[in-house]
């Protein structure tokens, strides 16, 4: 599901005419950690409930270059997920930010899921 995440984002990209994003092994691992905490602790936000921000959690884990993070939750699959942060400006405005050039894409999976995280480099 992440590598698909990936291609759509691509699309919708090289639609809008960014260059495309390259796969992030360290942005996907602190995206995936991300999606696993919110199922894990039954939360949803950009913040963790001891306030960490995306880029405080990237850069403890050695990830000094995240600029940008899309979260969800609930949408069954990859192409769901896409269309739900398109029509979000702010969300839709992180994709399509042509100065950004990595991704990282975790997904959990579980109950009141999947969570879904994207984390732009």
């Amino acid at each position: 599901m992440e590598g698909a995440v990936l291609a759509l984002v691509n699309q919708e990209r090289a639609a809008a005419g960014c260059a495309p994003v390259v796969a992030d092994a360290g942005l996907a691992g602190v995206a995936r950690a991300h999606s696993a905490d919110m199922r894990d602790r039954n939360y949803f936000s950009h913040t963790t409930p001891e306030g960490l921000d995306p880029f405080a959690r990237a850069r403890a884990a050695g990830v000094g270059y995240a600029r940008a993070e899309n979260i969800a939750r609930g949408q069954a699959d990859p192409a769901a997920v896409m269309q739900s942060w398109m029509d979000s400006p702010g969300h839709r405005a992180n994709i399509l930010d042509c100065s950004l050039t990595k991704l990282g894409v975790g997904v959990a999976e579980g109950p009141r899921g999947p969570w879904w995280t994207q984390l732009f480099g």
